[in-house]
């Protein structure tokens, strides 16, 4: 019938129109650039405050950079809809929290979270299961210190443990939670650059023999102890150690690092390291550095000289008794006659007090004492 016709043809239309309208399946998203045959999408500042949900599923390679995403919840890349994606670079965003579960992606195999102020790092993150993660940068996204030790607390765990780069330079960091990286056995690439670290004394590197390259450049360093020298031997891998632009201090301590530079192989550029402190030193190569240069004499044993000082008292002390007893031997007959006349002298002086006290004690003796005065 015509009518049912008509009816029929706007029913259809309406359906195509509608399907036009909704977004098909593998499409871009708004405000993104996608590649289909690259599997990249880019979605570079662009001012977006959340993770655009509508990301096609053959996306690999995402690039969520310089917008405003101040946290990401859980599920926030879902691992249903994104199973293939293995390298996401969320720098430069506002991202203050990562909450459990925000990147738990079955095939995520580097992840950029660099330029962040991140003030909450949840040690889940990445589910509760292992990540397959391989690359992790967060250069300069763990001023807090309470991030740090979120992500020392997510190393430990084991989480992580087919991590084989991880980029932590520019934090500011003065130092490095005890044992932050003995759960990261497949770990090539440590790079630690342009912190403050003044020290090394906790940090233990045992169970690194895969590590191949350690940036320390750019910090504050002023001396490397032998218990952390002898790790470095002790990694079969390590080819690679960077340490210029430290602040080397040259005096007595510095004495078993200049010993292992000058037998090692694994310091890039060594022959550029120079001495910071003292003034007399500053400048002065490390490699060119000996022991006259250091003046450093024999430790003296602090118990064996006290003791020898006072052996030297006792001698002295006793060397003044024997003289004053010489002495007085010698003077032994005049040292008699004047106590003797000392004794006299005494003897009068009470006399006459005796006597004063006899008169003053007798009224008779008074009376006769002012009569035989006047």
């Amino acid at each position: 019938m015509p009518g049912r016709g008509a009816l029929c043809l706007g029913l259809l239309l309406h359906v195509l129109l509608g399907c036009g309208s909704a977004q098909l399946p593998g499409s871009c998203p708004d405000l993104c650039k996608c590649s289909e045959p690259a599997k990249t999408v880019k979605c570079v500042n662009r001012n977006l405050t959340a993770v655009p949900p509508d990301l096609p599923p053959y996306v690999r390679n995402l690039f969520l950079t310089g917008n405003r995403l101040a946290r990401l919840p859980p599920g926030a890349f879902p691992a249903q809809r994104l199973p293939d994606l293995s390298a996401l670079n969320l720098s430069g965003n506002h991202l203050r929290a990562v909450e459990p579960g925000a990147l738990a992606l079955p095939a995520l195999r580097q992840l950029d979270l660099s330029g962040n102020p991140l003030l909450s790092l949840s040690p889940h993150a990445f589910g509760e299961g292992g990540s397959p993660l391989e690359e992790l940068a967060l250069r300069g996204a763990l001023r807090d210190h309470g991030v740090l030790l979120s992500l020392a607390t997510m190393l430990q765990s084991g989480a992580l443990r087919n991590l084989s780069r991880l980029e932590l330079a520019d934090n500011g960091l003065l130092l490095l939670p005890p044992g932050m990286f003995t759960a990261l056995p497949a770990l090539q690439q440590l790079d630690l650059s342009n912190n403050s670290l003044v020290g090394l004394g906790n940090v233990s590197f045992q169970g690194l023999g895969q590590l191949q390259s350690l940036n320390l450049s750019d910090n504050s360093l002023g001396v490397l102890r032998n218990d952390t020298l002898v790790q470095f031997r002790g990694l079969p891998s390590l080819q690679r150690i960077s340490l210029g632009h430290n602040a080397w201090v040259c005096d007595c301590a510095i004495e078993d690092l200049v010993a292992w530079l000058k037998e090692s192989d694994q310091v890039e550029g060594k022959e550029a390291l120079t001495c910071a402190y003292p003034d007399k030193m500053l400048g002065k190569a490390l490699l060119k550095i000996n022991s006259l240069d250091l003046n450093c004499s024999v430790p003296i044993d602090l118990p064996s000289q006290l003791q020898t000082s006072y052996v030297f008292l006792g001698i002295v002390l006793a060397l003044i008794g024997a003289i004053f007893l010489l002495v007085l031997y010698l003077n032994r007959k005049g040292i008699k006659k004047w106590m003797h006349n000392i004794r006299d002298a005494c003897r009068d002086h009470m006399e006459g007090y005796h006597y004063r006290y006899e008169i003053n004690a007798d009224p008779r003796l008074t009376n006769l004492s002012s009569n035989s005065d006047v």
